[in-house]
């Protein structure tokens, strides 16, 4: 019902101001031929108007008129995209998506994220903060080539269990050579919800925000 209330809203909205725009601009046209039409009619013989500049100024009426019309359009557009937008961001509810990310939610004394080196025999440190930005946890870390899963367990690195909640996770890595690697992080579950509050689409996975364009792949949700 939420979605529908922002499509309705957002469609008036914008049909409204270009309707408003327009019938402004008849009244104003409207007014400068009525105006048009006197001097024409009592313009003096021996000083008359100039041609030229009543017509430059039909022009540009013609032409402000058309601008508002072109506005209309791409307004009507934008409304159409949002649309669109929206229902296939409500459609992925339920599903299981992998996108880019590096924030995960721990839960249930795990933290999982999906990894991907470029290279084997990659290693490196691996850094977990918490939403302030706080170190919790360094640890070694190896990878190999392609992608695979870290997991973390919640231990805090002096030992003590950290509440759960959402952190990040950031890898220092190195190859064989000595040579820094890039290895991306991804993030997976299931969307249980979806905000358009901000104006663009974004997918819900408990506390953790995920944009639209951040997806990677959808899959269908395997029940046990």
């Amino acid at each position: 019902m939420a979605i529908d209330g922002i499509t309705t809203n957002t469609t008036t909205t914008g049909y409204t101001s270009g309707s408003s725009s327009t019938s402004g601009l008849a009244n104003n046209f409207t007014t400068f031929l009525s105006l048009l039409t006197t001097q024409l009619r009592n313009q003096n013989p021996l000083d008359p108007l100039d041609t030229n500049q009543f017509t430059q100024q039909l022009v540009q009426f013609a032409g402000v008129e058309q601008q508002l019309k072109t506005n209309d359009t791409l307004a009507a557009l934008l409304v159409s995209s949002q649309t669109a937008t929206a229902s296939s961001a409500l459609s992925l509810v339920g599903r299981t998506i992998t996108a880019d990310g590096d924030t995960a939610k721990l839960e249930d004394n795990k933290a999982v994220w999906s990894v991907n080196s470029p290279k084997d025999a990659v290693t490196g440190t691996v850094t977990v903060r918490n939403s302030s930005g706080a170190i919790v946890y360094t640890g070694d870390i190896s990878l190999k080539e392609g992608d695979q899963n870290f997991e973390w367990d919640g231990k805090k690195t002096d030992g003590t269990k950290a509440p759960e909640g959402l952190y990040t996770l950031s890898i220092d890595a190195k190859d064989t050579d000595g040579n820094a690697v890039t290895v991306t992080s991804e993030v997976t579950g299931v969307v249980d919800g979806v905000d358009l509050s901000t104006g663009q689409a974004i997918l819900l996975i408990g506390d953790l925000r995920i944009p639209l364009g951040a997806l990677k792949a959808v899959k269908a949700t395997t029940t046990s």
